[in-house]
C-alpha cells in the first residue's frame, strides 16, 4: 500500500450519493489496524474482508444469527449432485451505474482463481460457472457439495466491464499496492461507496443512493474509520466521545470502561481459534541456527512444545481469562466440533525436555516468530509469552511482530510462505469445520488452490483421504464422524499448537446499537445510530 491520499475518481459522475436527509448521521469508528486492500480478492481475513461488505456483496450472506440469507442471488437449489444455480437479483446496479448481471458472477469467479488471488481456495469449489440468462447461472462443482452456498459467502461480486476498463482483470494480493487498480478502488454493488482512501490513516464512505435495497435498516449515512493501533489511544477515542465504536476493547479496560456511562461494552465467544503453525514443508528451516534439516518435521520436537505452552496460563494472565484455552484448530461453536480433540494440552516440561534431547536438540535451537501486532486480540502479547514458554526447553525465539500488512506479505502463501514458526487466527466463513480442513490442514497445493492458509506446509494423507470424502459426504452424521477422525489425527499428529477461542471485544458509544456477530465480521447495516 501506498500512504497517498487517494480519492475513488472511477466513481465520479457515475456514483449516485444518498441526499443528505435531515437526520444524516456518521459513524466514527476505529480498529486497531487498516484495512489492506479494496480488492476483494486480495487477501483472507475476517476484518478486511467484513468491512469490504460494506461496497462489496456476495451472492449469499448471514445474518446476525449466521443464519444464511440471499444477498445478490434471491434462491438457490442443488438441481443435480454436482449442480447448483443461482437465481440473481434483478434491477442491481454496480456503484458506476452499470448494471449486475450473470457475466458478472461469471467473471468474479474466474478472477477468483488468478494467480494472485487469496480467494482461489474458494475458487475451487467449482469446476465451471456457465451463465444461463442474464439473472441465471449454474455452477458446476468437481463432486457433490452439500454445503455450496455457505462456502461462497465471501465470495464477492465485480463489475467484469469495470475491471477490463481499468486493466485489473486478475488480484494481486496485498502486496500488489497501487500496481493493482482495484486494490485502491471499488466499484461493487453494496449500500457504502468508498470516497477517500488514504491507507493507515483514514477511509470515508458515503450511502449509495441507487442501493437495491431500499429497506436497509441502518442510519448511518457516512462512515470515518480510522486504525489506531495503541490501545489506549483508541480507549480513549471512546471515552472522549471521539470514536463512536472500537474494536477491539483491551480486554484488561473492561473493568475500568463499566465506570463511564456514555460507554456500552459488547462481548462474547468467537468463532476463532488462536494457533501457532511450525514449517513441515522445507528440509531446512528458515530464519534459524538449524543447518541442514528441519527440527519441526520431528513429530518429537512439536510434542515438546505443546507440552511447554501453558494455554491455562495466557488466558490467565493475558486475556483476563475471556478466552476459551483449546487443543484444536476449531472453536467450539462451529459445526464439526468435539470436545474429544478439543481438550487443552496438559503441561508436561519433564516430558518436552525428553523429547527434544531424544529428537537431538538437548540445548533446543533458535527461531524466527512472526507475529502480528494488530490483527488479533493481544496478539504480540501472546508471542512474547510463547517465546518465553518456550525458552524453557531452549528455543530460543527472535519475536519478529508487525503491522498485518507486514505480516500477512510475508507469511501468506503468494508470498512464498517466508517463515518458519507463526501465529495464526482463522474463522471460517461458511462457520463449518469442513472449510478449516480444506484451507488450513489440506496438503498444500497452490495450482489447484489448495490449502493456502496451510502456511507451514502440514501434510497428513490419512487426513487428506478423510478431506475428500467430508466434501462430497451429504449425510450430516456420517460426515460429523469423518470431521472428528481428521481432526483426531491432527491432534494426534501435533501438527499445529492452538493456544484458544479468542473472545470478541467491542466498545461504542451509549446509543449506538451494533449486532456483534460470533464471526467478529461488523455488519454496518445493522448498526442504529442514536
Amino acid at each position: 500500500m501506498i500512504a497517498t491520499l487517494v480519492k475513488c475518481s472511477v466513481l465520479a459522475g457515475a456514483v449516485a450519493l444518498a441526499a443528505v436527509p435531515v437526520q444524516a448521521k456518521t459513524l466514527r469508528w476505529s480498529y486497531q489496524g487498516d484495512i489492506q486492500s479494496l480488492d476483494p480478492m486480495a487477501l483472507n481475513e475476517t476484518f478486511t474482508m467484513g468491512t469490504q461488505d460494506w461496497f462489496y456483496e456476495s451472492l449469499v450472506t448471514f445474518d446476525k444469527d449466521l443464519k444464511l440469507m440471499p444477498r445478490l442471488a434471491v434462491k438457490w437449489e442443488n438441481t443435480e449432485p454436482t449442480k447448483w444455480v443461482f437465481h440473481l437479483r434483478q434491477g442491481v446496479k454496480f456503484h458506476d451505474g452499470t448494471p449486475f448481471t450473470a457475466d458478472d458472477v461469471v467473471f468474479s469467479w474466474k478472477r477468483s482463481l488468478s494467480p494472485g488471488s487469496d480467494m482461489r481456495s474458494f475458487g475451487v469449489y467449482a469446476t465451471d460457472v456457465r451463465k444461463i440468462d442474464d439473472h441465471t447461472v449454474e455452477v458446476t462443482t468437481p463432486q457433490p457439495d452439500p454445503v455450496l452456498p455457505r462456502e461462497w459467502i465471501d465470495m464477492r461480486i465485480m463489475s467484469k466491464a469495470w475491471a477490463e476498463k481499468h486493466h485489473t482483470t486478475e488480484a494481486s494480493g496485498v502486496k500488489g499496492g497501487a500496481n493493482n487498480y482495484a486494490n485502491l478502488h471499488e466499484n461493487g454493488t453494496g449500500p457504502f461507496v468508498v470516497v477517500q482512501r488514504q491507507p493507515d490513516v483514514k477511509t470515508v464512505f458515503k450511502r449509495f443512493d441507487g442501493y437495491w435495497d431500499k429497506d436497509l435498516a441502518t442510519n448511518v449515512t457516512e462512515i470515518v474509520f480510522q486504525p489506531i493501533a495503541q490501545e489506549s489511544t483508541r480507549t480513549a477515542a471512546l471515552i472522549s466521545g471521539e470514536m463512536d465504536l472500537i474494536l477491539p476493547v483491551p480486554l484488561q479496560d473492561w473493568k475500568h470502561l463499566k465506570e463511564y456511562p456514555n460507554v456500552s461494552i459488547y462481548h462474547r465467544p468467537e468463532t476463532r481459534p488462536i494457533i501457532f503453525g511450525m514449517d513441515q514443508h522445507r528440509s531446512e528451516l528458515l530464519f534459524s541456527d538449524v543447518k541442514g534439516k528441519n527440527p519441526f518435521k520431528d513429530i518429537r520436537v512439536r510434542e515438546a512444545m505443546a507440552r511447554t505452552i501453558d494455554v491455562d496460563a495466557i488466558n490467565k494472565k493475558i486475556m483476563q481469562s475471556a478466552a476459551r484455552p483449546t487443543g484444536t484448530l476449531i472453536a467450539a461453536s462451529i459445526n464439526g466440533y468435539d470436545e474429544s480433540f478439543g481438550e487443552p494440552r496438559e503441561v508436561d516440561l519433564p516430558k518436552a525436555k525428553q523429547l527434544m534431547a531424544e529428537a537431538g536438540y538437548p540445548n533446543g535451537f533458535s527461531v524466527q516468530m512472526d507475529c502480528p501486532n494488530d490483527r488479533y486480540v493481544n496478539d504480540e502479547k501472546i508471542c512474547q509469552a510463547v517465546s518465553s514458554m518456550l525458552a524453557r526447553i531452549g528455543i530460543k525465539v527472535d519475536l519478529l511482530a508487525q503491522t498485518k500488512s507486514k505480516f500477512f506479505a510475508k507469511t501468506q502463501t503468494q508470498s512464498g510462505n517466508q517463515t518458519s514458526l507463526y501465529m495464526q487466527g482463522f474463522s471460517p466463513s461458511s462457520v463449518d469445520a469442513g472449510r478449516v480442513l480444506d484451507s488450513v490442514v489440506q496438503c498444500r497445493d497452490e495450482k489447484a488452490g489448495l490449502g493456502l492458509q496451510n502456511w507451514g506446509g502440514y501434510c497428513n494423507e490419512k487426513v487428506d483421504a478423510l478431506i475428500g470424502k467430508i466434501r462430497v459426504e451429504t449425510d450430516q452424521d456420517k460426515r460429523n464422524a469423518m470431521i472428528k477422525e481428521a481432526f483426531t489425527l491432527v491432534r494426534d499428529d501435533y501438527g499445529f499448537l492452538p493456544i484458544h477461542d479468542q473472545p470478541l471485544s467491542w466498545g461504542a458509544r451509549k446509543g449506538v446499537e451494533v449486532e456483534q456477530r460470533a464471526d467478529g465480521v461488523l455488519d454496518i447495516r445493522g448498526i442504529m445510530m442514536p
